[in-house]
């Protein structure tokens, strides 16, 4: 549900009604920074940051980024360092207080469960991010876009305290070279007791959208999977590519076929519990998972819509309109994303998805977390992104070719929820909402006239009789 969109306001909504509420972990360092310079109206990022351990860092981040009374009109963000091993110790800071933050906000008055989503494909803030979250008393840690094969290895030692590691991917790196990231949680301690009692190591449930590779996963990863989320090409956000070559309908969305289809046969044999994803949104097909074996289903779009989301509510509403008016529409971008995955893309005038916004944007990189790294000649490692400058992009190595239609989603999805940066001409980042093939059937949770739902209209509306684990993605 990327950045922003899944909250902490809605995890915290659907853990107390006794499902698995799940912060999205992409972004929070910059979200965090937003939400300061816009003041912090109601002053929860700093009731949140005097439980941070870390009182000093917590001011760091305050004195660095809080506006009493929000930035004057016309103000652009502060610009926050781009994600780098250049950047560590100031980067790792912002994402470990974020993701306590988010976290933390997320289990407040209540004692159930809460759960934080990564993508894989975003490398550089993961250690500090699950330091962060787990500090917090983050449950179970999700992780997709990726393969995350040593995540379990990262929470065991981050439970106790101990220094982490991950590899990183580096675009032309040799074959038997490998790059990692490293993290001590002992660098960041402001006081020093005899012992440090340990964390609550997370459940980790990674996203697949394969049986081969959950197989794969449960083969080779480091420590233990507690069971899978499996994603279909119809969920929203970033897709996995077909199986094969990639073909095209008439209007240019990849075609999907027998051989993306998740043998659940074979996800049974693996002993863990799975739940499904991608057009669960409905009652019909939250029985059709349970019959089918899965302990519940994974549902973005229908809360993605709900009041507690973190969308922009003027842009929430308009798509509900679009909803009710029989003619809401997605579209599967296979260039949309820097990431290379196709992307889904929700039809929505004034948006990146028309044509004439997307073509009147300058191009500019200012966030970077879809950025990848790549060798440099002289053996350093440098960063680029398809959504850049193409001048830019090429002259780091990379193909013209790939830039095509890409879409500056960092900047896209901090306009999703109300904070678009402010140009230098005057005018403001654009939206580029992403939401599931069923967009079209919210419809289902409204009660006409009354237009908006809530959490609890979709948990209400989904169980019915049954009483299956439903997390928001």
């Amino acid at each position: 549900m990327g950045a922003g969109v899944s909250n902490w306001r809605l995890a915290r909504a659907v853990s107390r009604l006794g499902q698995l509420g799940v912060v999205s972990g992409t972004g929070l360092d910059l979200i965090l920074a937003r939400r300061l310079q816009d003041g912090d109206p109601d002053g929860d990022v700093r009731r949140a940051l005097q439980h941070l351990p870390f009182p000093r860092m917590a001011q760091r981040i305050l004195d660095a980024f809080f506006i009493a009374g929000g930035r004057k009109p016309g103000v652009a963000y502060k610009p926050v360092a781009m994600p780098s091993t250049e950047s560590r110790c100031w980067f790792q800071e912002l994402c470990m207080t974020a993701n306590f933050v988010e976290v933390f906000l997320a289990r407040e008055g209540h004692s159930h469960p809460v759960g934080i989503n990564y993508l894989e494909k975003i490398q550089l803030p993961h250690l500090p991010s699950v330091y962060g979250a787990m500090l917090a008393g983050v449950a179970v840690v999700i992780v997709g876009a990726g393969i995350p094969v040593e995540m379990p290895a990262v929470l065991d030692a981050l439970a106790q305290h101990q220094p982490a590691s991950y590899p990183q991917h580096v675009i032309g790196a040799p074959a038997n070279v490998q790059t990692r990231m490293t993290f001590d949680p002992a660098v960041f301690q402001e006081e020093v007791p005899a012992s440090r009692t340990p964390l609550q190591r997370p459940a980790f449930i990674p996203i697949v959208s394969a049986d081969s590779l959950a197989t794969m996963l449960m083969r080779r990863a480091n420590g233990p999977i507690d069971g899978f989320v499996i994603e279909g090409p119809r969920a929203g956000g970033h897709n996995a590519p077909p199986r094969g070559p990639l073909h095209l309908t008439a209007d240019g969305e990849p075609i999907y076929g027998p051989r993306d289809q998740v043998d659940l046969a074979a996800m049974r044999k693996l002993g863990v519990p799975f739940w499904l994803a991608g057009s669960y949104g409905s009652p019909e097909q939250v029985r059709n998972a349970l019959a089918a074996g899965a302990a519940g289903v994974q549902v973005g779009t229908a809360f993605a819509l709900c009041v507690e989301s973190g969308l922009d509510p003027e842009v929430r509403r308009t798509l509900l309109r679009h909803v009710l008016a029989g003619d809401a529409r997605i579209f599967t971008d296979p260039q949309a994303s820097p990431a290379g995955f196709p992307f889904k893309v929700a039809q929505l005038e004034g948006s990146l998805s028309e044509q004439a916004v997307y073509q009147h944007r300058h191009r500019i990189c200012d966030m970077g977390f879809l950025r990848e790294a790549y060798l440099r000649p002289d053996g350093t490692v440098g960063y680029r992104c398809a959504a850049e400058p193409e001048a830019a992009f090429v002259a780091k190595g990379g193909k013209a070719a790939d830039a095509v239609g890409r879409k500056c989603l960092c900047n896209a999805l901090l306009a999703n929820i109300g904070m678009p940066q402010l140009l230098a001409d005057g005018s403001r980042e654009q939206c580029l909402i992403t939401l599931g093939d069923d967009f079209a059937d919210v419809g289902k949770f409204c009660n006409p006239p009354q237009m908006e739902y809530t959490a609890a209209d979709v948990i209400r509306t989904l169980l019915g009789d049954a009483a299956p684990a439903v997390q928001p993605a």
